[in-house]
């Protein structure tokens, strides 16, 4: 970790480095790399008791400025630990004020000898993940980290200029959205976002022949507007990137939790990517929603619950909501959550926004594909249906009731 301290008018520049990582650990394998305003409430308010927190924080500064020139590099280093530490805690205090149960990273107890107002925080706090999602994310974050040992290494391998770089000889963007309002007008039908994965936590092993590409060919051939590709290897036995599809329009399906990641998929390839509101934060959504503007991406907001969706339909410059059906903590799947979060209220801001909501998970058959347009959904994500189908051009046609294919 990299960071810099004040020493009355000298910049001292410190690297915090860290040891060998020990997956029996989580603990271990973390430290702390970003900080976070205390802003992006819900209705985009400022939280009081959050706001003053951040300033007993800022009131400290004797207490975490390294003084005289002549103190040690030992005191600049935890200087910026109780600094690092307590900017990751004013943000998982953001995220809980916005209904975010998932955990960033692993509860950390305070550095030695920390006096401030998050001293009691982490006590009391399991050092495990509490369901499969927050294991997941615990573990995106070391694999992107900048100080971690191989073969990981993502950031350090293409660091952010570098990607930049690679941006312009990257594949021009496709109309992501264009391509599910097309298929909607054309077939009358939700846009079909047709899912290429080999397996997921819940259900292990999907399809043990897996061809991704010849897969891919066969959703194009039976009629799906876009294209979805799981990128997670740890999780989801990923083997293949998004470079290697370039069909129709390509959705990155990766767990996003920092901005280079919507970089490296646009890189590779990606005409959307995924954005998991129980996961970031108000202000990220907002500016991870930029991002993929300037970069001619189409950002794919999921949500699960209605705080989620209150929470997403208030954010200015969404244009695709996911209403993913599956529990977060359970894992266990509802099609009727689509409905519930469709109620005539959120239907007149879809309206008025003109938003499309895209129905994902528990998706099998035609009567699942009618309840939930019905519901007001005018595109679906599909995958283990139809990956698992021996030919999924027809395992589309059986998802439909009909031949969708142009």
């Amino acid at each position: 970790m990299e960071g810099v301290v004040s020493l009355k008018g000298t910049i001292l520049s410190t690297r915090v480095s860290s040891q060998s990582l020990k997956p029996s650990n989580w603990k271990s394998q973390f430290a702390i790399r970003r900080s976070f305003p205390c802003v992006s409430m819900d209705s985009h308010e400022i939280n009081p008791s959050i706001c003053a927190r951040a300033q007993k924080l800022d009131s400290r500064d004797a207490v975490t400025t390294v003084s005289p020139i002549s103190d040690s590099l030992e005191q600049a280093e935890q200087a910026l630990k109780i600094k690092d530490w307590e900017a990751a805690m004013l943000h998982e205090e953001i995220a809980a004020s916005q209904g975010i149960t998932i955990r960033r990273r692993p509860p950390t107890a305070p550095p030695l000898n920390y006096v401030g107002p998050f001293e009691f925080h982490a006590r009391n706090e399991p050092n495990t993940p509490r369901n499969i999602l927050e294991e997941i994310i615990w573990y995106k974050d070391i694999e992107i980290s900048e100080v971690h040992l191989p073969p990981l290494l993502l950031k350090e391998r293409s660091p952010l200029d570098a990607l930049k770089k690679a941006l312009d000889s990257a594949p021009p963007t496709r109309d992501f959205i264009g391509a599910l309002r097309a298929a909607y007008q054309r077939t009358g039908l939700p846009g079909l976002i047709a899912e290429v994965k080999k397996a997921s936590p819940s259900r292990g092993i999907i399809r043990e022949d897996f061809i991704p590409i010849e897969i891919a060919k066969a959703y194009e051939k039976g009629g799906a507007a876009c294209l979805s590709v799981l990128t997670d290897k740890k999780y989801f036995k990923a083997n293949s990137s998004c470079t290697d599809f370039r069909l129709c329009p390509l959705l990155c399906k990766e767990f996003i939790v920092d901005a280079w990641q919507i970089y490296y998929a646009r890189t590779k390839g990606a005409d959307a990517v995924l954005l998991i509101a129980g996961v970031l934060s108000d202000l990220e959504i907002r500016y991870m929603v930029e991002i993929c503007k300037t970069l001619g991406l189409t950002a794919l907001v999921e949500v699960h619950d209605e705080r989620e969706m209150d929470r997403v339909l208030g954010l200015e410059g969404i244009e695709l909501v996911g209403i993913n059906n599956r529990n977060l903590e359970t894992f266990k799947v509802d099609i009727s959550n689509t409905r519930k979060l469709l109620d005539v209220r959120r239907l007149e801001i879809i309206r008025e926004k003109d938003i499309i909501v895209v129905g994902e998970s528990g998706l099998f058959t035609p009567p699942d594909i009618s309840y939930v347009q019905e519901a007001g959904v005018k595109a679906v994500l599909v995958g283990e249906s139809l990956v698992k189908e021996n030919d999924p051009s027809q395992g589309i046609t059986n998802l439909f009731g009909r031949d969708i294919s142009v």
